[in-house]
């Protein structure tokens, strides 16, 4: 498992922070991780699933 910050999630979902938090809010986006303090990550396993997922509602 890989743990990516903030600034990875928002290149490889090509997202702005705002929207990424959005998305957390309304429960459509993966849930960061604490990592300590004001630290947080996201597993890149469900960042990529969550990007799959979007692929195949295009699709569909």
């Amino acid at each position: 498992m890989k743990i990516i910050r903030l600034k990875n999630v928002m290149e490889v979902t090509g997202l702005a922070r705002s929207t990424i938090y959005k998305y957390i809010a309304l429960e459509a986006f993966p849930k960061p991780i604490p990592l300590g303090g004001r630290c947080v990550g996201w597993l890149e396993s469900e960042v990529q699933a969550w990007i799959v997922s979007k692929v195949n509602c295009r699709d569909a």
